[in-house]
């Protein structure tokens, strides 16, 4: 007994319970597709997942407003000619979203002012459906399957397509400046690592590549990272450690954890359980936790990252439910409750129970901010521009506090992108036009040539 010692960890009785009916997101239809994506994604302040119909439509929901959506009535966004596969908020601009679709094309939206699908009570609010996007980014030959931004430079974004390609955008300027070519199959999954300096995707021949975002040349291969035939998800621990997501050859999911300057074998595997879905891993970079959730399961696991092996840990049992989840999300910490010691909040999408918000919550009997279990957090604000990063910046992702009394989700107004839409600019030009009009009617009335 004496050489007995168990682990601590702050976050080791953190705690979900099943969300009560009037704190979720119902009466929409969810998207057909199939495919590695998550099926919905969130900012601070809304979410966004895909409906059933033609024209690539989708419900954007305010997190503060739970409630009935009105198929009809509700507005929605649209504008594709094909499903979406994909959203990805911008981590700089909580009203700023891109969207990937079978249509081969990406587009870039803001939500527009006073967006409102559900009113204070949770009932439907009429709306004008929305289709005017900022920006369309082409240069994928087939359906658009994945998007994920840069941690830290604004307006930078990767995608992947059926194409067998993976691009590195300038989305202010719609340009594609890196493309990956020498992709031999479908990726299933794309990362960035914390500081953006490279990125990483996994492939249906089962192995890993590590690539330089600027170059598009690939520095590290990870053969057969996972023995089985489930789709391999990934996340980067710190700048050399990831974990990776997959099954072994007798279909057992698990995780491995590698060290990407010695790919020889992986550091430690950690079997988790024998169930069919592909697993979808969230992991905050802030508190070191991984929640790893599962599309058909009802489980959402909680492990800990610690800098001795093996490297991970299980916390607790985490959350349990018997309704299966077809996809999962989490918000920034910037939109939790932090007073109420809110540590992460997940959300899972249901084929027919509607979106359900998952509040993990470390039980604390003080009132007063747990600066203990709260880090300091991404900001809002960019580190660096497109081209300063293109140009070889290495920033890492500005921080700030959650605490509410130093400002916490104050920052949130800064608005990270420029961009103006098709429509906006042609209002301006007319306006610009006729008022040229007008001086020029008054220089010739009054004798003055120009």
């Amino acid at each position: 007994m004496s050489g007995f010692k168990l682990r601590t960890s702050k976050y080791r009785h953190v705690f979900c319970d099943q969300p009560k009916p009037e704190e979720c997101f119902t009466e929409f239809r969810l998207s057909t597709v199939t495919g590695d994506q998550q099926y919905v994604k969130a900012s601070a302040k809304y979410f966004a997942v895909g409906l059933q119909g033609g024209g690539g439509m989708l419900m954007v929901g305010r997190l503060d407003r739970p409630g009935r959506f009105g198929p009809g009535v509700s507005p929605i966004i649209s504008g594709h000619s094909g499903a979406v596969l994909d959203v990805d908020f911008n981590p700089h601009d909580d009203d700023v979203f891109c969207t990937a679709s079978e249509d081969t094309n990406i587009k870039v939206w803001r939500v527009p002012e006073g967006w409102e699908p559900t009113d204070e009570s949770g009932h439907p609010k009429a709306g004008e459906e929305h289709k005017e996007s900022l920006a369309d980014l082409e240069a994928h030959r087939k359906k658009v399957t994945l998007l994920r931004h840069h941690p830290s430079a604004a307006n930078t974004l990767m995608s992947t397509s059926a194409d067998h390609t993976v691009k590195i955008w300038d989305v202010e300027n719609t340009t594609a400046v890196v493309s990956v070519d020498d992709v031999p199959n479908l990726v299933h999954d794309i990362v960035w690592d914390e500081m953006g300096e490279s990125c990483a995707f996994s492939c249906k021949d089962k192995a890993l590549r590590v690539v330089d975002p600027r170059t598009g040349s690939i520095s590290t291969t990870i053969e057969k990272v996972h023995e089985g035939a489930k789709s391999v998800k990934m996340a980067y621990v710190t700048e050399n450690l990831m974990y990776t997501f997959g099954a072994s050859k007798q279909s057992t999911r698990e995780i491995r954890v590698w060290d990407l300057k010695n790919t020889a074998k992986p550091l430690h595997t950690e079997n988790v359980d024998t169930a069919a879905g592909a697993m979808i891993p969230l992991w905050d970079a802030d508190t070191k936790v991984l929640y790893l959730c599962g599309k058909g399961d009802g489980v959402v696991r909680l492990y800990e990252y610690e800098d001795k092996a093996p490297y991970i840990f299980k916390l607790n049992d985490g959350f349990r439910s018997n309704i299966p989840g077809k996809g999962y999300c989490m918000v920034p910490k910037r939109g939790l409750d932090i007073m109420g010691c809110e540590t992460a909040r997940i959300l899972k999408v249901t084929n027919e129970k509607g979106l359900h918000p998952l509040t993990f919550t470390v039980p604390r009997k003080s009132d007063a901010f747990q600066d203990d279990i709260f880090p300091d957090a991404a900001s809002p604000e960019p580190a660096q521009t497109h081209a300063e990063w293109f140009a070889g910046s290495a920033k890492a992702p500005l921080k700030m506090s959650v605490n509410p009394k130093d400002g916490g989700t104050a920052k949130l107004t800064k608005k990270a992108t420029t961009f103006k839409s098709v429509a906006s600019v042609s209002k301006e030009l007319d306006e610009a036009k006729k008022r040229i009009a007008e001086l020029e009617a008054l220089l010739t009335k009054n004798g003055i040539s120009f």
